[in-house]
């Protein structure tokens, strides 16, 4: 189980990419009959010229990753949340908000391994703060640099949609377009995207947890990812072994304010 959910949180990633817009037809004017009589003369209208409908534009596996990085370099601002379950049962949800420039984080995180409380952890200014039940004082953060934690790093990184993002590019194995269809209101295309697992986790610098080969993992891994008119991800979920994930994206470009806790918060390891 251990293992299954260190895979499923390093696969919890939305990317962004999108659909292009389908035009619209004109039916053609019937012409009236002309006057036997000509005793006055009647205008003829002329037939409208008849407009094919544009056939939406789907992404592919040449386009997918360069729809994503134009997608997302011009968001400024973004808002994920995640559910984690493990044979049905909800074993982590993931709140939080991220900036691109400057590049800041705030994360919450919330389950039975964190007890009644919640994680917090803030990335801001080129450090990383964290606030976790059992590990510091309540209301107290610990501060390290940020890179220099290797387990805070990955448990960031789980909930970052742009770290798995930057992986596709080289383990992406296939992109499917599945239909179009409404979610909570939304006109959203829906992809099945196909990855190299081992390849995916390499990029990402994910190390697998002891005790597990390379042969353990399954050889790929199939996303579902639900993109808008923007070329934006909307929603995302994967099943792996029973540990599903689904993550949400919102909020693209909206004012957010992310700070690092105050010195007198701050607490040594």
């Amino acid at each position: 189980m251990k293992f299954r959910a260190a895979v499923a949180t390093a696969a919890a990633l939305p990317l962004a990419l999108g659909l292009a817009a389908c035009g619209g037809s004109d039916k053609p004017a019937a012409t009236g009959p002309a006057a036997s009589v000509p005793v006055t003369s009647q205008p003829v209208a002329e037939p409208q010229k008849v407009v094919t409908p544009t056939a939406p534009v789907r992404l592919n596996r040449v386009t997918f990753v360069p729809a994503m990085n134009s997608a997302l370099t011009k968001q400024k601002s973004w808002r994920t949340v995640g559910k984690m379950t493990v044979g049905g049962t909800t074993a982590m949800t993931i709140t939080g908000i991220q900036t691109a420039n400057p590049p800041a984080m705030s994360m919450q995180l919330s389950g039975p391994a964190f007890g009644e409380q919640a994680a917090k952890v803030i990335v801001a200014g080129g450090a990383f703060y964290a606030s976790i039940p059992g590990a510091t004082p309540a209301g107290k953060w610990v501060k390290t640099k940020a890179g220099s934690a290797a387990e805070l790093d990955e448990l960031l990184q789980g909930g970052d949609p742009t770290k798995i993002f930057k992986s596709f590019d080289k383990s992406m194995v296939n992109v499917k377009f599945v239909r179009a269809e409404k979610v909570a209101g939304q006109q959203l295309d829906r992809y099945t995207v196909t990855v190299d697992t081992l390849k995916a986790l390499k990029l990402q610098g994910k190390k697998l947890p002891a005790g597990v080969k390379a042969s353990d993992l399954p050889k790929t891994l199939a996303y579902t990812m639900w993109m808008d008119a923007d070329d934006l991800v909307r929603r995302l979920t994967f099943d792996l072994g029973g540990v599903a994930m689904e993550m949400t994206m919102s909020d693209y470009n909206k004012p957010v304010t992310i700070t690092a806790p105050p010195a007198n918060k701050i607490v040594k390891r």
